[in-house]
């Protein structure tokens, strides 16, 4: 039998989303951030705040993004605690629809065509 917890759901996208379908930027409620991005088209973010990571690099929870090369030696000095290899999101890279991502972000924007549904969490 399963546990209904609010803690887990919470944590997984069960607070609402948020549907974007034209340039711009989207953000999440105060203190919520997008837990999981399922693209509906083909879409292009942004390379500057296209993808802002919610990062924790203090515990080593570090989450990519088109700012930030998560889980990278050169930001991330720890002796590979904290990964090493990430590179950043860069304008080229498609989202193709139907994929979806996963992680911690408090910002997405489009920079060319495309839609998308964003998933808050906690």
């Amino acid at each position: 039998m399963g546990i209904n917890s609010t803690e887990v759901a919470y944590g997984f996208g069960q607070m609402g989303s948020v549907f974007k379908n034209a340039v711009g930027a989207v953000t999440p409620p105060k203190d919520k951030v997008f837990v999981a991005i399922t693209f509906l088209t083909d879409t292009t973010l942004n390379t500057v705040g296209g993808l802002v990571a919610d990062n924790d690099i203090t515990n080593g929870l570090e989450y990519f993004g088109t700012d930030e090369n998560a889980h990278d030696a050169v930001l991330s000095p720890d002796l590979g605690e904290s990964g090493a290899g990430g590179v950043g999101v860069v304008t080229a890279t498609i989202f193709p629809k139907g994929l979806t991502i996963y992680g911690r972000w408090t910002k997405v924007t489009i920079i060319t065509g495309g839609q998308f549904i964003a998933y808050i969490g906690n």
